[in-house]
């Protein structure tokens, strides 16, 4: 069928082989005898110790390593990364005397060699080979026991069972499966890596999100040198980490130390540009906020956003024009995060506001002030969580005063080398930066 009367999608109709009782599930093969419940406090439980990628971004994003049996499903645009970051990390586990192996669905051994050369990653321990059949790979999986293994991509794998394409999305999903029990069952740590489309579509890495133990995204231009990995499921460790490359000749190289790099080039007292801090994770990062406001002659002005939700935007503007009494809704606003990051916290509501009256007033913020806070509809200045932790990074980066939630400032304690600036409303905000 070509188009699904019920959503109105064209070529999402799948065919799906029903198994009949007589007929061996392939399933069943990999798995063991017929398990029985018992009891959880009868259960050995040994403290198992995490294998170390040794790409200190690469394990923070993990939770702290590989839990072995774990699997972990990284997706991204294609040509962001993906491909490259495993070749590093299986090489940097290689060195540490583990035998990995790396499956390829996309390239051949000689194309991997090529690759591996350019990015230095060669080692008799990093096992190659060229396979889209997923019987071949469990079959070589148990001949060659290696201690992790890559699937690249998971969209390339094919099982002869099913009659469906490569791709499609029975193939995906019962290549998943397969995977899946075989990493629980020989406590071997699988990656598979797959690609997304524009929207997350049919056969992409959404379709396995809950399968796996582990979700990773690659976010980034590929016009930028910067990528983000972030972890948006966990089983094993926090969410919503984040590890920061740097895109280069040799691969991707980790930057320790983000909020540098992101500030590395703000421009000094130009107006629309502040500082404010954003929690990865439990990583604080110093991202600096760039607004400008111009006056438009069109009756509806443009609101173009990059790296925020453009409705929050929306709704502090509104906040703005009423509290302060900006007349916004003459002018266009314009907002980038710089770097190429993208914030999702309410915590940096103030730094926006700020940035915009920055530019709507012409008048630059003192260069070594951050701000940060959660404005209200009514303008108030809400508290937020993890201060300490964002002021310690201010004051890391050399700077001497802040704006913070007054409600925040109360309970926190005193502070040697950073001025601390409680706030309450936004009027009170815009006063004390202009």
């Amino acid at each position: 069928m070509g188009k699904c009367p019920e959503c109105g999608q064209w070529h999402s109709f799948v065919e799906e082989i029903q198994a009949t009782k007589q007929g061996k599930d392939p399933r069943r093969s990999l798995s063991s005898t017929q398990p029985t419940p018992v009891p959880i406090d009868s259960i050995e439980f040994e403290q198992e110790d995490r294998i170390l990628v040794g790409i200190k971004e690469f394990d923070r994003v993990l939770g702290g390593g590989l839990v072995p049996g774990t699997l972990v499903l990284i997706g991204g645009d294609p040509g962001i990364g993906k491909s490259t970051v495993m070749l590093q990390a299986l090489h940097g586990l290689a060195k540490k005397g583990l035998k990995v192996l790396y499956v390829s669905g996309e390239e051949s051994i000689r194309q991997l060699r090529i690759r591996s050369q350019r990015l230095s990653a060669i080692s008799s321990k990093l096992l190659v080979v060229s396979e889209i059949d997923v019987e071949s790979i469990l079959t070589m999986a148990e001949a060659a026991q290696p201690e992790v293994m890559v699937i690249d991509s998971i969209q390339t794998m094919f099982n002869p069972d099913l009659t469906s394409a490569p791709g499609s999305v029975t193939q995906v999903r019962e290549s998943a499966v397969r995977l899946m029990i075989m990493a629980k069952k020989t406590g071997i740590p699988i990656f598979l890596v797959g690609h997304v489309t524009k929207d997350g579509a049919i056969a992409g890495p959404r379709l396995l999100e809950h399968m796996v133990d582990t979700v990773l995204y690659f976010e980034g231009d590929r016009n930028h040198v910067f990528r983000i990995l972030r972890t948006v499921k966990n089983r094993f460790g926090s969410t919503n980490e984040i590890g920061v490359f740097e895109m280069n000749e040799n691969g991707l190289s980790e930057v320790s130390n983000p909020s540098a790099l992101f500030l590395s080039e703000r421009p000094e007292s130009a107006p629309g540009s502040i500082v404010t801090a954003s929690m990865e994770g439990t990583r604080p990062i110093l991202v600096e906020l760039q607004a400008l406001a111009s006056s438009t002659s069109f009756g509806t002005p443009r609101r173009t956003i990059l790296g925020i939700d453009h409705n929050r935007v929306a709704l502090l503007a509104a906040v703005m024009e009423k509290k302060l009494g900006m007349h916004l809704m003459g002018h266009d606003i314009f907002i980038n995060v710089a770097g190429g990051v993208k914030i999702d916290e309410p915590a940096v509501d103030l730094g926006i506001v700020a940035a915009v009256a920055s530019s709507f007033l012409d008048r630059p913020v003192q260069t070594d002030t951050m701000v940060f806070g959660e404005v209200g509809l009514t303008g108030e200045v809400r508290a937020i969580s993890h201060v300490e932790t964002r002021v310690a990074e201010g004051k890391k980066m050399g700077f001497n005063r802040c704006l913070v939630p007054q409600s925040n400032l109360k309970r926190m304690g005193k502070t040697k080398g950073i001025k601390l600036v409680g706030v309450k409303t936004v009027e009170q905000a815009v006063e004390e930066l202009f």
